[in-house]
């Protein structure tokens, strides 16, 4: 049976998110989600720990349905040293023999490997963006709650993501 990868941060896991694991599962029999940038928390890019994005994700997984088709993986940051990183990923991941991304560099460093990508379309990315949710969060704005699943909207209310966040965006004010 062969299974695909489809890497992000998922800071945080979003609609834009879940309907490319759907389009994608619509073409492949498995899906290995790999958590990039599983070492970073804490941070305006990064403000959630890999534990909040794994629940994050599962969750969802189980309220679609389709969890039992996926698998999900912590992929670390090698740092800038990119001609390791394609290596790093083969080791947390369970065997894949496909990738699918729109990242440039992403592509190029499977691409050199022999492993195919393939680009996945992009669902209302003006909406679906970590960084512009994100930025609702900080602003105490509730259109966020629309742009994540229900599953993720709870996880973060819960765990107190969205004070957390708040926090992270005023700690930045007060550094710059």
């Amino acid at each position: 049976m062969s299974s695909a990868l489809y890497i992000g941060r998922f800071q945080p896991f979003h609609k834009g998110h879940l309907l490319a694991v759907k389009w994608i599962l619509g073409r492949e029999e498995r899906l290995i989600i790999g958590v990039g940038s599983s070492q970073y928390s804490h941070s305006l890019r990064n403000p959630f720990t890999l534990g909040e994005r794994v629940y994050m994700i599962w969750q969802t997984l189980i309220e679609e349905g389709v969890y039992e088709k996926c698998v999900i993986v912590p992929i670390p940051d090698t740092d800038s040293k990119h001609a390791f990183w394609v290596r790093v990923v083969k080791y947390c991941s369970p065997p894949f023999s496909k990738v699918y991304s729109n990242d440039p560099l992403t592509t190029l460093l499977f691409e050199e490997e022999n492993i195919p990508v393939d680009p996945i379309p992009f669902f209302n990315r003006e909406k679906y963006e970590g960084t512009y949710i994100r930025k609702l969060i900080a602003e105490g704005n509730p259109l966020w709650e629309d742009l994540v699943p229900s599953a993720v909207r709870r996880i973060i209310k819960e765990i107190g993501g969205d004070k957390r966040i708040k926090k992270l965006y005023s700690l930045q004010k007060i550094i710059k």
